[in-house]
């Protein structure tokens, strides 16, 4: 059975059992090069000093193979992207999943740069790197290249680094990454959810080959509704064309080439709770129906005996050994 859930540029994911009957997701890093290395132990550092609902749990690193694999707590209803942009999907989002969602991200990214005890940048918000579980809530993952910055520092400077389409066109020029830079590309995320498009496609015109300006051509001629995604048409000839029309503004807002212009994480995550405060959309975080919450893409897996070891996700220091416990399983296995 092929047990791989997803595939990156970091390495490659698999769905397994421990042998207390634990669903987990296991990374397995493509560690080619000291850099690589550096992405493996920069993720265990970060997400061991993380807790919070939207961000994906690490529940150990497995250090007794060739290869170190992450294990992280399993996402059932895998990405974001694959409801969004996959057109044979067997699940339609619905309008508050989505502005839910949203609310989700947003609320994430500033625990990240507010929150946390040292601030810290996603550096690679996007929809593949959203995941859903078995209630459609969204957990940001992958923090390989997140960096973690002093609380009065404003950017860091580093090689560019990021997925096109997402990509802050101010760190391109400049290669310093803010917090804003982050608010840039949940900008684009707002405009996937809007449309179900994606980032980058070249089934799009010249000028519409980046979502972002396709997006933006699209405001400034009045033609918004003309790009929404379908499901969101559906819905909008019911009553949520102003919590539309507010999130489109919002987009535009995260999406302004200057950084400085943009608003910061909290400033999103308000505005955010405000627009679902729209057309009496306060329950729009209860879900809709049963099979929201039922739906779950199911497999049949395999126990997996492996040792591995667990991190405090409460924690706000690695430096210690003791921030980590050996469990007692069996012997070691490579997805």
């Amino acid at each position: 059975m092929d047990r791989i859930i997803g595939q990156g540029g970091h390495g490659t994911v698999y769905k397994g059992m421990l042998t207390d009957g634990k669903i987990v997701a296991i990374k397995k890093s493509k560690i080619e090069d000291e850099g690589k290395i550096a992405e493996f132990i920069n993720e265990v550092v970060i997400l061991s000093q993380m807790n919070h609902r939207n961000v994906v749990k690490l529940l150990g690193c497995c250090l007794e193979t060739e290869v170190p694999l992450l294990v992280y707590e399993f996402i059932p209803n895998g990405t974001l992207a694959h409801y969004l942009h996959d057109h044979e999907k067997e699940f339609q989002l619905t309008w508050h999943m989505r502005l839910r969602i949203a609310s989700e991200v947003a609320a994430a990214l500033f625990y990240l740069h507010s929150a946390t005890a040292s601030p810290v940048y996603h550096r690679d918000i996007k929809s593949t790197n959203i995941l859903l579980d078995e209630k459609y809530r969204a957990k940001v993952a992958d923090f390989g290249t997140s960096k973690t910055v002093d609380v009065d520092q404003t950017h860091v400077t580093t090689l560019i680094y990021g997925t096109f389409g997402y990509l802050d066109p101010e760190y391109f020029q400049t290669s310093q990454f803010t917090a804003k830079s982050d608010v840039y590309s949940f900008g684009v995320v707002l405009v996937e959810l809007l449309t179900g498009e994606k980032a980058i496609s070249i089934t799009r015109s010249n000028e519409g080959k980046s979502l972002v300006t396709y997006f933006l051509i699209s405001i400034e001629n009045n033609n918004l509704f003309e790009i929404l995604d379908s499901q969101v048409i559906k819905e909008s000839q019911n009553h949520n064309n102003d919590q539309i029309l507010a999130v489109a503004h919002l987009a535009k807002k995260c999406l302004n080439l200057h950084g400085k212009m943009r608003p910061t994480m909290k400033e999103v995550s308000i505005e955010i709770a405000r627009i679902q405060m729209i057309n009496n959309g306060d329950d729009c975080n209860a879900p809709q129906n049963a099979e929201e919450i039922e739906y779950v893409r199911t497999e049949q897996i395999e126990p997996w005996d492996f040792s591995y070891t667990t991190t405090n996700s409460a924690s706000t220091s690695y430096a210690s050994p003791s921030t980590f416990i050996e469990l007692p399983l069996l012997s070691s296995k490579t997805p």
